[in-house]
Order: C-alpha cells, then structure tokens, then sequence
C-alpha cells in the first residue's frame, strides 16, 4: 500500500513538472514600460518572477522585456502639461518592445495610464490597463465604494475613475489639502528612495478619513505609495496596484489570468 502510493505520488509529481513545463515553453513575452519610478520598476519585476515561480514551479522565471525611460524627462512634460510629449514617449518605447518580441504591454506606473489609448494604439499587441485590472479585484471583493489615493492626475483627472466607476464602484477622493500632500510625498520622497515615517503616519491619517467617509477600501494608486504604506499599518483593506497589476501580467503570460 505505502509502495503504490509513493508510484502514484512519483508519477502526479512528473506530470505536474511536465504541465509546468509545456506552460513555461508557451510563455508569453512581457513587454515592461519602466523607470517611473525605477524603484517601484523594480518591485514589477520580483513581483512578476516571484508569480510565475509560484505557478510553474522549479527554476521558472518570467519571460519580459523592459524599456526603462527616464523619469526626469516624463516629470517635466507632466508638470508642463505636455501629456502629447509623454505619448509620443511612451508609444516609441512600446513600438520598441513589440519589435522586440514583446506579447503585451505593461505601462509599470499609474499616472502614465493616462495616455494609455495613445500607446495601445500604436502597437498591434494588448496593453494590459491597470485601471482595468484593479476594478476586477475590487469588485471579486465585493468592493462598492473605494478611495484612490496617487499623484494629483491620478486623483483629480478622470482616466483612472471611471475605469472604476464604469463598473459601478463609487470613488473617493481626499480633500485639495491633503491631496497635495500625497503628490508630494510620491515625488519629493517616495520616487527618490526616501521613506519616512512622519510621511507614513500623515498618510495613513488621510485613510483614516476616507474610511470615516465611508470607504470600504484603499486604492493605493501610485506604484510607489506600497513603499510606504502596508496592509499591517491600517485596518481597512488596502489594494496595492503594483502587485495587482504585476501579478496579473504574470498570469496573462502562463494563461492562468481569471
């Protein structure tokens, strides 16, 4: 009895590795648009290796590209307003990704999902929204009614919320005061390596608030505002759009994705 069940586990174990590894032969290429912040660049790529891992087993790691801009640039025609610039930027670094044998298109960044449309239209391959994919994992939640917090284009302007509200989950938003407070927190801190905890606590005051108002979650929708601020540190749910959105890229690329 012990000798046919040690047969019958040897033989699932070579079947698995076998699945695993037709899986792994069929992978898709993941095209990463990065450096926007380039530390939260980096948490896509751990995020990315760490899921396929998790999934295919044994020395598995993901099939990906990345064209990393530089950031110095993006933030200047951000502030300027010069969203054209940023397409243009963007779109040539897709292009490049595509020719490169990229399967998707992965823009490693909230506020850049902006201009989106522009750079899904100048490739043949999908583009992989965050916005999208978030309201996914919201609404598996039974999530209706969720604050946002990010850069001020991504709090203020419409390309993210009404991904979310196209799905009928309400959206808030913090006040004007402390809206400014978490853009410069990302810019001034977060996207320059520096994590401090007087930061840390004004924002999860700002939660605190939203919470008060009646949201049921937290948008964390800044690809760096994970850095700072972790599901230990609060009580309400917190949705961290970098490992959503990596996560889900991972499992696009091995057809796994829900």
């Amino acid at each position: 009895m012990n000798y046919t069940y040690k047969v019958e586990k040897c033989k699932l174990i070579k079947t698995i590795r076998r699945l695993a590894s037709i899986k792994g032969d069929r992978m898709k290429v993941i095209g990463l648009i990065g450096g926007m912040s380039w530390e939260s660049t980096s948490m896509y790529y751990q995020i990315i290796n760490r899921t396929i891992k998790e999934n295919l087993g044994g020395l598995h790691s993901a099939k990906c590209i990345l064209y990393s801009v530089d950031f110095a640039e993006i933030e200047a025609c951000q502030s300027s307003g010069d969203w054209k610039k940023c397409a243009e930027i963007l779109s040539g670094a897709a292009r490049s990704l595509e020719r490169a044998g990229a399967d998707c298109i992965v823009i490693c960044t909230n506020t850049m999902h902006k201009i989106a449309k522009q750079v899904e239209m100048a490739v043949k391959i999908p583009l992989l929204h965050i916005a999208t994919l978030t309201a996914k994992v919201l609404l598996a939640e039974n999530i209706c009614k969720v604050a946002l917090l990010g850069t001020k284009y991504t709090m203020e302007q419409n390309f993210y919320k009404d991904k979310l509200i196209e799905k009928n989950i309400q959206v808030l938003i913090p006040n004007d005061i402390d809206r400014e407070l978490v853009h410069r927190v990302i810019y001034d801190e977060l996207c320059l390596g520096s994590i401090s905890e007087i930061s840390r606590r004004k924002i999860l005051k700002i939660i605190d608030k939203l919470a008060a108002a009646g949201a049921e979650g937290v948008i964390l929708g800044c690809t760096e505002i994970g850095l700072l601020v972790k599901q230990k540190d609060t009580s309400i749910k917190l949705f961290d759009t970098t490992q959503i959105h990596a996560r889900n890229a991972a499992l696009y690329a091995i057809d796994m994705q829900k």
